[in-house]
């Protein structure tokens, strides 16, 4: 009896671990989906309209120029003529933006705010691919990374090239190993920056 109930336990807990990763396997595969970049929609809407619909597609949220409120609804994103609403923040805050996404960040102009708060696919290529978009280095000047655990030193040091930065809050980064040498190199590229640091 003991030997059937431990065998019948072995199995439950091999059913389970393996529901466990198809569900994680499947949510990683839609999630992808949803990454997917669409030429062809960037450059029927234009980039902004098409990086928003990415964004909330992912869980994100934008605030466009002109407007006081975050748009979190896919369906009540504003309308109107080709480039008439520009994406002035994002906040990625528990989205599950990964980046094979990131070409749609490259045809925006005026996003000043970017907040990667608990995301779990943010990881260095991420803030690297962003810090390389010329128009990300003119027009972004605050942001934040909270609680991203794939992202290590090499990724905050890339956000030296975003030159207009002004404002960048680190907390919960348990990849960060060296924090004063990171700290030090952003200062010294940015030393107009007001670095807010809260990491262990």
């Amino acid at each position: 009896y003991f030997s059937d109930m431990r065998l019948l336990s072995k199995a439950v807990q091999l059913a389970v671990s393996q529901r466990e990763w198809s569900r994680r396997h499947f949510w990683g595969w839609l999630n992808a989906i949803f990454n997917k970049v669409d030429y062809e929609r960037i450059k029927a809407v234009g980039p902004d309209q098409a990086a928003a619909e990415w964004l909330l597609r992912c869980g994100a949220k934008v605030k466009f120029q002109g407007f006081d409120r975050w748009h979190h609804d896919y369906n009540g994103l504003p309308t109107g003529p080709l480039g008439r609403y520009k994406i002035q923040g994002i906040d990625a805050t528990e989205s599950c933006i990964m980046h094979r996404g990131f070409d749609h960040l490259d045809g925006l102009t005026c996003v000043e705010e970017i907040k990667f708060n608990k995301c779990i696919y943010i990881e260095d290529t991420c803030l690297e691919r962003l810090s390389s978009i010329e128009n990300l280095q003119n027009s972004l000047y605050l942001m934040e990374v909270v609680s991203c655990g794939n992202v290590t030193d090499k990724g905050i040091i890339a956000l030296h090239k975003l030159r207009n930065l002004e404002y960048l809050f680190l907390s919960d980064l348990p990849g960060i190993e060296d924090k004063q040498t990171t700290a030090d190199r952003l200062q010294t590229a940015l030393p107009r920056l007001d670095l807010a640091l809260d990491l262990d």
